[in-house]
């Protein structure tokens, strides 16, 4: 079975150079292998962003008087990447898979009220081992001002996203909206939780086990007024139930113990997308460092760059031979 899957991440301003870029195929080169460049004719946009996202929400705050104090720290706008599996968008088709990705576009105009406006951007990229939409939005919440009374809009990205099982209402929210509208899906799974076949699950929590002890070991109850014998047969159900128990306890052990394998893998995928992202920011800093240097030093850009790669070279070279 496929499951409906959301995800979301929130950016500060000066992150939203490389997420647009990244979602409008801007770059050049992508250390994303899996990104064939030859099918990102197929790429197609719900919604167009004509200029960049920070410029975008620049001009929503002018429009629509946006409050909210914007600062470094600030997270001023979330992307929803939503998609399934492989097999599930083969198996719709074209048609259904433009609808799947349509449908989800407009649960997210209509969560908690956002509105299609605050939408920056909705781009599906099929140029990836798997169709996926990324959406990105301005986190406005509509409140009433304490001091008028009148409802005003607000960048708040920690009142959008307020409690602790916001995420898991997000979930079962597009779970419920996405199966409404005909498509045939699981509720999407916590973050990086793998899904474990029916055959590892029985080996994990010892269902043979447990199957054999109901099936063979069951005290047989009977009928008599003899105290001696329902006495026996207390012992026997004592005996019994003390089985079952044993074989139960070592499958919570054992579900214990995935649960929490499941929940460090987790956080280390977390932790190596947060790094692949920094890694992205960093080349292109760096990118751009080079770019103003040739320019203000009038040197070619390439060259600048061999200089820097021999003098890293070199530098490694000392620190071998020292430490040797």
């Amino acid at each position: 079975m496929s499951y409906a899957i959301i995800r979301n991440a929130n950016y500060k301003k000066e992150n939203l150079a490389g997420l647009y870029k990244h979602n409008e195929r801007k770059n050049t080169n992508y250390s994303n292998k899996d990104i064939n460049k030859n099918n990102s004719i197929k790429n197609y946009s719900i919604k167009q962003c004509n200029t960049t996202y920070l410029n975008a929400i620049k001009i929503l705050q002018k429009e629509n008087n946006l409050q909210g104090r914007i600062i470094k720290t600030t997270n001023v706008a979330c992307e929803l990447i939503i998609t399934s599996d492989k097999e599930f968008f083969e198996n719709i088709g074209e048609k259904e898979t433009k609808r799947y990705f349509q449908t989800a576009y407009n649960f997210v105009a209509s969560y908690k009220n956002l509105g299609e406006k605050y939408i920056l951007s909705a781009k599906v990229h099929m140029d990836e081992t798997t169709p996926h939409l990324h959406l990105v939005f301005v986190p406005v919440v509509h409140k009433l001002d304490k001091n008028t009374g009148k409802q005003i809009d607000k960048i708040a990205c920690s009142e959008y996203w307020k409690g602790k099982d916001s995420y898991r209402q997000l979930q079962d929210n597009f779970y419920k909206y996405i199966s409404d509208n005909g498509f045939d899906l699981e509720r999407g799974k916590s973050k990086g939780t793998k899904h474990i076949d029916t055959k590892t699950l029985k080996q994990i929590t010892n269902f043979d086990n447990i199957k054999y002890e109901l099936a063979n070991n069951q005290v047989q109850p009977i009928n008599t007024n003899d105290k001696s014998l329902i006495l026996q047969q207390n012992k026997e159900l004592i005996k019994y139930n003390n089985k079952l128990k044993l074989q139960l306890s070592k499958s919570y052990t054992a579900i214990q113990k995935i649960e929490k394998l499941q929940n460090e893998n987790t956080n280390l995928k977390y932790e190596n997308q947060e790094l692949k992202k920094e890694n992205y920011r960093l080349k292109d800093y760096i990118d751009k460092t080079f770019e103003y240097v040739s320019i203000l030093f009038d040197f070619s850009k390439n060259t600048l760059k061999n200089l820097v790669d021999n003098f890293v070279k070199h530098f490694d070279n000392k620190k071998f031979e020292k430490g040797k």
